[in-house]
């Protein structure tokens, strides 16, 4: 298992610099965040159910999901989780002013073992279950886990969606994506009028021992393995994606 505790994500000061930092460096991050508000309105808002639709966000960071979401629909009800309490403690700011929120401190590999021990602490089944740039940390085999695990807590006709980095099919894309990577940063620092610059990120990324990407054919065969359906990858760009599929 990787272990969360020994990853630069439980350093408060890699948490903060996140938080500070991530529209500069991480690639299109705001159309990310349209396509999940897209997807949610056309599948989630469109089914018009008559209570609050449940959210369960994994690896929640400062919130910034649950937040997009709550333009969308502010009656929705959502579950956060994240292994940095810093993170945590960000998130529980940042959503102080709406109700329905229920924050749990917990890593990936907790939920996983206490599914296994039998004293799972989710409850309910969800809606959608939602990840940015959390679940890459694992290796495959966790991966799979973690998507039979978020299987098993949505309801019937439930959604999953991941964003997230993938590794290129081959060598030679990654190099080139992590080039296309580079140029975005360079842009957008420059559009910014940005003073630090974010351009080792890419190499950074890579070097990472706390990174785990895998290639994103053998994640979707992962969900279909475990009995999603409509399963497909509904963006990318470079090594960033978004995919899921329904229950």
């Amino acid at each position: 298992m990787s272990k969360f505790e020994k990853s630069e994500w439980a350093e408060k000061k890699h948490a903060m610099e996140f938080v500070e930092n991530a529209d500069i460096y991480i690639l299109e991050r705001k159309r990310l965040f349209k396509i999940l508000k897209s997807f949610y309105q056309y599948f989630l808002l469109n089914k018009e159910l008559k209570r609050p639709i449940r959210v369960l966000d994994l690896g929640c960071g400062n919130g910034a999901l649950t937040m997009e979401l709550l333009k969308e629909d502010d009656k929705l009800q959502a579950t956060l989780v994240d292994g940095s309490s810093e993170m945590l403690k960000n998130a529980r700011e940042n959503l102080k002013t709406h109700s329905h929120m229920n924050f749990i401190h917990k890593t990936f590999q907790e939920f996983l073992e206490s599914e296994v021990e039998g004293s799972d602490v989710l409850t309910d089944e969800f809606d959608l279950v939602i990840s940015s740039l959390a679940i890459h940390h694992l290796h495959l085999e966790e991966k799979k886990s973690l998507f039979h695990y978020i299987y098993n807590h949505l309801n019937s006709d439930g959604f999953f969606l991941n964003i997230d980095v993938v590794k290129a099919p081959v060598n030679k894309l990654e190099s080139w994506y992590r080039v296309l990577w580079s140029e975005w940063i360079r842009e957008n620092q420059s559009n910014l009028k940005v003073e630090t610059n974010f351009e080792y990120l890419p190499l950074q990324y890579k070097n990472n021992p706390d990174n785990h990407p895998d290639k994103l054919q053998d994640q979707l065969d992962a969900l279909k393995s475990v009995g999603f359906q409509q399963v497909d990858c509904y963006y990318k760009y470079g090594i960033f994606s978004i995919y899921g599929g329904m229950k």
